[in-house]
């Protein structure tokens, strides 16, 4: 009786499958999350590239019409991700050369920047910039880099029996140069010594 008890295999498929299962189901969920972030990140990216180019058009740089172009990348994103939360930041610069950290004359050999050192003072402030970029659209010839932030619920949420948060945060930048609408001095960048 008992030779015959262990010669059975019926019911070996499924024992196998109820062992094996969780682990398929919970790659699956994976699988089907970074294919859902990778299309959340393209029609994001394909929303803030639209709005930064409508952006580069004259009489777009007051914050209505700016909000405007937000609300359209957001409204594009809605049907992908339900219950999001984004932040939206515009800054702008002299040139896509200016996109770095403040020149300054590196007395010490030190590759740092130290107070008492020159610099040149591209934004106007006074002081020393990693980021010398101006909040907003800019004006004509400027260059405004534009980035929207969007998080969003995952898409199942067991992700956490993987170690995931239960949100999915994904980012977009575009950098564009705004249309020679108008007339703009360029005045060359301030020579500051401390």
């Amino acid at each position: 009786m008992m030779r015959r008890v262990l010669g059975d295999r019926r019911g070996a498929t499924l024992v196998e499958f109820a062992l094996l299962a969780p682990v398929m189901l919970l790659l699956l969920m994976g699988l089907f999350d970074l294919c859902y972030r990778s299309y959340a990140q393209a029609i994001l990216t394909g929303a803030v590239q639209q709005a930064a180019r409508r952006g580069t058009l004259e009489g777009n740089s007051g914050n209505d019409t700016l909000a405007r172009m937000d609300a359209a990348v957001i409204a594009q994103m809605r049907p992908v991700a339900n219950n999001l939360t984004w932040q939206s930041n515009r800054k702008y610069y002299r040139g896509f050369a200016s996109i770095a950290p403040e020149t300054f004359d590196d007395a010490n050999h030190n590759n740092r920047y130290d107070p008492g050192e020159c610099f040149s003072d591209i934004n106007g402030n006074k002081r020393w910039d990693t980021d010398p970029g101006n909040e907003g659209q800019g004006g004509a010839n400027d260059v405004t880099v534009y980035t929207m932030r969007v998080t969003y619920p995952r898409l199942f949420p067991l992700t956490g029996l993987m170690g995931l948060p239960p949100t999915q945060e994904i980012s977009s930048s575009t950098a564009l140069k705004n249309q020679p609408y108008g007339s703009q001095g360029v005045n060359a960048p301030e020579t500051i010594c401390t």
